[in-house]
């Protein structure tokens, strides 16, 4: 089993003198705003990004409150994390407690990055592991009412894209046919395991009976907790995996079906300690990973490439340059996989 991440960096060194919390703001025609975390010590800078951004702060209150937040210090990584436990970083609570992990890994991946550049070496080094070629897909919805024309354009321009696809109860029996007809979708998201309303029961039933018709390889994501659906799934058990409700190593072993593969997302994770050991348990148990993102449009799409290139290269990684969010897609992207860089420092793909 791979030594746990944490062993080998929660004793690096950590500076920081002064931070800078700042909107990150996708470029037209998308609608996004990240915040891009900075933190500064001895010539270097940290980075890192909340994926949660002004999402989560309409009116500005934790940008407002930023520059108060008492982050320097001579520290190790470890102490600082902890040293974030007891920093408020809410003045106003948020909506949904996966917040919270969203903005403590802005923060720890951040420190992580300046640790790791005022120590002069990149994550690879300091783990002992060499990232290898990464295969990614790009993760889509069919619109609303659902449609194929995104996807086939997608694949008329890069013909060996890979996909991971939101499933709805909207699809009918004809796109679902003609989806998988493409053969070039890895991955099936029920999106199932977000507490959202079921507004039609059969519909939510006929959507997933097609789907396990249609799509006999693909990865079966957050299929609804429900017992009619879990009795259709049932069979195709080997093929589920779990995303949204994965935090915590305890998370997977909780996990129904007996979780065999599980969809990594460190933002969502929250923590490196905690990525550490979902790393851990699942080398240890023999379960398969894969990563993901949340909607990163600065550093961190790049980070989290780079520890799936470490930790699970050859899965369905939902972790597609952020060019390919765009609405259509421009020529020159770069395909899968993805050659990693060489001799960066720092927690950075380049």
């Amino acid at each position: 089993m791979p030594e746990s991440l944490w062993s080998h960096i929660a004793d690096l060194p950590l500076f920081v003198e002064s931070h800078a919390i700042e909107r990150l703001e996708a470029p037209a025609p998308a609608e996004r705003v990240t915040y891009l975390v900075r933190l500064q010590g001895r010539g270097a800078e940290g980075l890192g990004e909340d994926v949660g951004g002004a999402m989560l702060d309409e009116d500005g209150a934790f940008l407002a409150a930023a520059p108060a937040l008492a982050l320097a210090g001579e520290w190790t990584l470890a102490t600082f994390a902890a040293h974030l436990a007891g920093v408020d970083l809410w003045p106003q609570p948020p909506e949904w407690d996966m917040a919270r992990r969203w903005r403590n890994w802005s923060l720890e991946s951040a420190a992580l990055d300046l640790a790791l550049l005022q120590a002069g070496i990149g994550l690879p080094e300091a783990l002992g592991r060499e990232p290898a070629p990464l295969r990614f897909v790009n993760s889509l919805g069919l619109g609303d009412p659902p449609e194929i024309g995104a996807l086939a354009r997608r694949l008329e321009r890069y013909p060996a894209l890979r996909f991971k696809v939101d499933a709805q109860a909207t699809w009918s029996p004809e796109l679902t046919a003609a989806v998988a007809g493409t053969g070039a979708v890895d991955v099936v998201d029920f999106k199932g395991r977000y507490g959202l309303p079921v507004e039609d029961e059969f519909a939510l039933l006929a959507m997933y009976e097609a789907v396990l018709e249609r799509f006999d390889r693909a990865i079966l994501e957050d299929p609804h907790d429900r017992p009619d659906v879990a009795a259709v799934i049932e069979p195709h058990a080997a093929r589920v995996s779990f995303d949204a409700p994965i935090a915590t190593a305890d998370d997977i072993e909780r996990a129904a079906f007996g979780a065999r593969t599980v969809n990594v997302k460190p933002s969502r994770i929250g923590s490196l300690r905690a990525l550490s050991d979902i790393y851990a348990h699942c080398a240890r148990e023999g379960i398969v990973m894969y990563g993901g993102g949340m909607g990163e449009i600065g550093v961190a799409r790049g980070q989290i490439e780079l520890l799936a290139a470490l930790f699970h290269p050859d899965g369905p990684n939902d972790v597609a340059p952020s060019a390919y969010n765009l609405g259509d897609l421009p020529e020159g992207l770069p395909q899968s996989p993805l050659t990693p860089p060489v001799g960066v420092a720092g927690l950075r793909w380049g």
